[in-house]
């Protein structure tokens, strides 16, 4: 593989990721975050190390004349951008990529709040509640009660506040999973153009979870009987965030299966892609990944259709 020196290209990519990171003190940091390890990647994967460090050079020193806390941002999302970069360019597996990406953007997500805890003092659980409030505000004015005829009490902003704060662990894998998955999706075909072999993702038809993950909600059951036990909020946080995990699980199983009978059925290629929106908005449909997990489902429709 011939990595690429300096050229318009890949400095167009310095530019995208200044102007990126300029951005996250912007409303448009909500959609701009995901994509905040592209230019990352594609510059570390194509390029050398050294070729690397000269593109970021430039785009440090105008972050830290424009303010310090750039720099830290750089710092963060840098990190699993080398790692998914190295990655692709070692020719490892796209799930190996998305794991190891995903897991590094993760692990600084908790070191950056142990951080801010301890050196910086920064209360999280207070954080939220003053989020929430002031996006429930609306709600608690007077003027809208009479409208709505609906009431809605300080007791009830507390509890909103407690349970968002229990759902933070799964919040924060999920939005890390899905900045790798994002990343991948964009960086691997223009790497492709670029004339890097970059490993795909399986097929669709081809998604299946563990078996074990079955297990797991079983367990996750048992933990939600007893967090309704207990007074403490630790099983409770075990149960709030272990139950959407694995129901992502089934989700994803569900998808695969959908993709893998409209495959077999040639059905119209739209079909799958409907119905894998559908799981998302539809809860029971998770039950079909379910059945797909714990029987042989795919096999048996296979052998059907001989």
């Amino acid at each position: 593989m011939n990595l690429l020196k300096f050229s318009f290209k890949t400095a167009v990519w310095s530019v995208a990721w200044l102007l990126l990171l300029l951005s996250l003190l912007t409303p448009l940091s909500v959609l701009s975050i995901f994509f905040m390890m592209v230019p990352g990647v594609i510059l570390y994967a194509s390029l050398s190390v050294k070729s690397f460090i000269w593109h970021i050079l430039p785009v440090a020193v105008v972050l830290a004349v424009v303010h310090p806390i750039y720099l830290l941002f750089m710092l963060v999302f840098i990190l699993p951008a080398i790692v998914m970069g190295n990655a692709y360019k070692k020719q490892k597996s796209a799930l190996f990529t998305l794991m190891t990406g995903g897991g590094t953007m993760l692990a600084e997500y908790l070191l950056l709040l142990l951080v801010g805890s301890l050196i910086f003092h920064f209360d999280l659980s207070s954080y939220i509640k003053d989020v929430v409030q002031l996006t429930i505000e609306p709600l608690t004015n007077s003027s809208s009660q009479m409208i709505n005829g609906f009431v809605w009490t300080p007791e009830m902003t507390e509890d909103v506040a407690k349970q968002t704060q229990l759902m933070i662990p799964f919040a924060l894998v999920v939005t890390s999973m899905v900045m790798a998955f994002i990343t991948h999706v964009i960086a691997r075909p223009i790497l492709s153009v670029m004339g890097m072999n970059v490993p795909k993702l399986p097929p669709a038809r081809e998604w299946r979870m563990p078996r074990s993950l079955i297990w797991y909600y079983f367990l996750a059951l048992i933990i939600e009987v007893v967090s309704r036990q207990s007074d403490g909020t630790y099983w409770k946080m075990i149960a709030m965030n272990m139950s959407p995990l694995i129901n992502l699980g089934f989700m994803i199983q569900a998808i695969g299966f959908f993709f893998f009978l409209s495959h077999l059925k040639r059905w119209n290629p739209v079909i799958p892609y409907l119905l894998g929106a559908a799981v998302f908005f539809i809860g029971p449909l998770r039950i079909v990944g379910i059945i797909d997990l714990a029987f042989p489902l795919r096999e048996a429709i296979s052998k059907s259709k001989r």
